[in-house]
C-alpha cells in the first residue's frame, strides 16, 4: 500500500514550502511504518531545462531536509529530480503553471 503526497509552493529553500503537507507525510510514515518515502521534484516549463532540472533538484532537497527535521531518518528517503519532463498539467513550453511546481512524496 502507497500513499501519495503534492507538495506545491516549494521555493529553493526549505521555507516556504507547505509545510503542513510534509508533515501529514511525515505522520503519515511514522504512523504506519512506511521504510521508504520518494520525494521527486518537478518544475514548470518557464525557464531552460536544464535550469529546471536543478530547481527540481532543489525542490527535492528541500523537502527531504524538512523531513528528516520532522524525524524521518534521511537514510530512508530518497529524493529524484524531473524538471519539467513530468507536468501535472500539460503547457506549451515556457508557460508557468503553479501545479507543476510541485515536489510529490510517495510513502512504501
Amino acid at each position: 500500500h502507497t500513499r501519495s503526497f503534492h507538495v506545491t509552493g516549494v521555493q529553493t529553500c526549505a521555507l516556504p514550502i507547505s509545510t503542513k503537507i510534509v508533515s501529514e507525510a511525515a505522520d503519515y510514515a511514522k504512523r504506519n511504518g512506511k521504510a521508504r518515502i520518494t520525494a521527486t521534484g518537478h518544475t514548470d516549463t518557464s525557464g531552460t531545462p536544464a535550469y529546471n532540472l536543478a530547481l527540481s533538484e532543489r525542490r527535492a532537497k528541500a523537502v527531504q531536509a524538512e523531513l528528516v527535521r520532522l524525524g524521518i531518518p534521511a537514510s530512508s528517503i530518497v529524493i529524484l529530480w524531473k524538471g519539467e519532463s513530468s507536468p501535472l498539467v500539460a503547457t506549451g513550453d515556457e508557460v508557468k503553471e503553479p501545479q507543476n511546481r510541485r515536489v510529490e512524496i510517495v510513502l512504501e
